[in-house]
């Protein structure tokens, strides 16, 4: 996998991340910043992935790719439980579920702590690649 396409996905997750971070502190819906956070760490889960070889699957589970990224490093283990909080953000973010979804200010200021932790991991597990 080419350096540059991993960049591109780190550049994009930085993005969204910046994005959510500016929602969050403009105190625009609460929503949008959890849409945000959720692609972030999506894409550098996958930028991560992508730099061990691993097939690009065009998944939102953040689950499965934390437990993917697992096998590779058992560092991004202690992300696992975070994953299973933030994973529903995309679907209830964009689409009708079927119940009324709020989120706290808490609740994104924490996912924005993980999504900048795991930020951190990534950056520091590929930048020799």
């Amino acid at each position: 996998m080419a350096k540059e396409e991993i960049n591109e996905w780190i550049s994009k997750a930085t993005k969204d991340l910046e994005e959510a971070k500016f929602l969050f502190d403009h105190n625009r819906p609460l929503e949008d910043s959890a849409y945000f956070v959720h692609q972030a760490i999506e894409k550098y889960l996958k930028a991560f992935l992508i730099s061990k070889d691993w097939e690009l699957e065009k998944i939102h589970d953040l689950v499965k790719l934390i437990k993917d990224a697992s096998k590779f490093d058992k560092s991004f283990e202690k992300f696992i439980s975070a994953m299973e909080e933030i994973t529903d953000f995309y679907i209830e973010s964009r689409y009708p579920v079927g119940y009324e979804v709020e989120y706290t200010k808490e609740e994104i200021e924490k996912a924005i702590k993980v999504a900048e932790a795991l930020q951190e991991l990534i950056k520091e597990k590929i930048k020799n690649f």
